[in-house]
């Protein structure tokens, strides 16, 4: 349903940017009700348990890159096998995510959402290195090179960007060319500027249950 995204960041109580720039806006659920879907304004919340705390922290840093259970869960694992602190843990599985295709698409600004950045990939929109790659989970590396496909130029999704891109802040690890429509990655992102709005700890703790 339409409004199925806002009902996540309703739910978690976190405005987690699902949906492009309706999120900026006043129509933008979380702005005007700011509370759970199906609770009344001024019903008080039970306090959490540890492991709901856990669960609320997973399940916020999933939607907010876009992943099903099984790919979030996957990635997480992966970290927990190796060794290393916490803090270390954290920040090597957020590197991991920001280096997703779709993530960069959209940080690019080549798509609204990362939901629509996954979408565009898979139609085979974009290139890395001057090959099509319509596999979202992709990881980008340094040097690599992200741009459109020069056919899929001429689509309408596409027809203003250079426009709306112009003024257009990204992170630091990339860099936007406008207009040549190309993206490049320069090094590799940090947790501090990705800066999700969680507590990873707590996903490796809900993991290692």
């Amino acid at each position: 349903m339409k409004d199925d995204k806002c009902k996540i960041c309703r739910r978690l109580g976190e405005k987690l940017f699902l949906k492009g720039e309706r999120c900026l806006s006043q129509k933008c659920p979380m702005v005007r009700k700011p509370y759970p879907p199906g609770q009344k304004r001024k019903r008080r919340s039970r306090p959490l348990s540890e492991y709901g705390k856990e669960l609320r922290e997973k399940q916020k840093l999933k939607n907010w890159y876009n992943l099903k259970e099984r790919q979030f869960r996957n990635y997480v694992k992966k970290i927990l096998a190796k060794k290393g602190g916490a803090e270390d843990a954290g920040a090597r599985l957020i590197q991991i995510l920001e280096r997703r295709l779709d993530n960069v698409v959209f940080k690019l600004g080549f798509a609204d959402s990362r939901s629509q950045a996954r979408q565009f990939i898979s139609h085979r929109h974009f290139l890395v290195n001057d090959k099509v790659v319509n596999i979202s989970a992709f990881s980008v590396k340094k040097g690599d090179k992200i741009k459109i496909r020069p056919s899929s130029l001429k689509k309408g999704i596409f027809k203003d960007l250079v426009s709306a891109l112009k003024g257009r802040s990204t992170p630091s690890w990339i860099s936007l060319n406008i207009s040549q429509l190309e993206g490049t990655i320069k090094s590799l992102p940090t947790f501090e500027e990705a800066a999700p709005p969680v507590e990873v700890s707590a996903i490796f703790e809900f993991y290692s249950r």
